[in-house]
């Protein structure tokens, strides 16, 4: 013979087990976050002292964070976002897989475009370490505007086609097919494609700082 639970029993199983499950929740989210939160410390070279400087937080909650062991308020993510120069919403992010190996065949790459010109992401799904590979193709028309470019790092162009011309501190390189160039990034820069054609180019850009995004300044005029 069953035996039923009376019906205030049921209720407070099933309460109980909803709170275990939010509890769950609530845990794995705090373990995501604190694991995206040294990722993106140590990304910046930052020790937990450092940031705690920087952000006004003190070690011991950056450690119970970094370690899930609380749940930072959103002031608090509000402070560690601004201070590592990152969106909020990174915290929360899946982190997708990156790859170790990239092996892309001609044509099969990922076509970005950007005013008069695209480019080809040479490293797709792979970590940056420090440089970004890229392959440009310049309309005749194209260049990176009357403001200088400046970052914290270095690039590096090797010209394939048609004729790119960039100014560095007031200085023109002239490239043709074959002629490379690499300079410090943090000297003012502009380029232009001085071809009646389109020009191509391999450019790799080398930023110091992990949050520096050089390619949006690059492509984006």
């Amino acid at each position: 013979m069953l035996h039923k639970h009376p019906p205030h029993e049921m209720n407070a199983e099933r309460k109980d087990a909803m709170q275990a499950s939010r509890k769950a929740d609530a845990h794995k989210v705090s373990g995501q976050v604190g694991e995206r939160l040294r990722t993106y410390r140590k990304a910046t070279n930052l020790s937990i002292r450092a940031l705690a400087e920087k952000s006004g937080l003190s070690v011991n909650t950056l450690s119970l964070i970094e370690n899930g062991k609380t749940s930072p308020s959103v002031s608090t993510l509000h402070q560690l976002a601004q201070s590592l120069n990152i969106p909020i919403a990174s915290f929360f992010e899946e982190e997708q897989p990156q790859k170790r190996v990239v092996y892309q065949r001609a044509g099969e790459r990922q076509q970005i475009v950007f005013s008069h010109g695209h480019m080809e992401k040479l490293g797709e799904g792979m970590p940056r370490l420090g440089s970004e590979p890229f392959i440009i193709k310049l309309e005749s028309s194209a260049n990176s505007g009357n403001d200088p470019i400046v970052y914290a790092g270095r690039q590096f162009i090797y010209c394939l086609e048609g004729h790119i011309t960039y100014m560095v501190n007031g200085d023109l390189y002239p490239l043709a097919p074959g002629d490379s160039l690499i300079f410090d990034a943090f000297i003012p820069h502009r380029w232009q494609n001085t071809a009646a054609t389109n020009s191509r180019a391999l450019l790799v850009l080398c930023p110091i700082e992990s949050a520096d995004k050089p390619p949006e300044r690059f492509f984006m005029p």
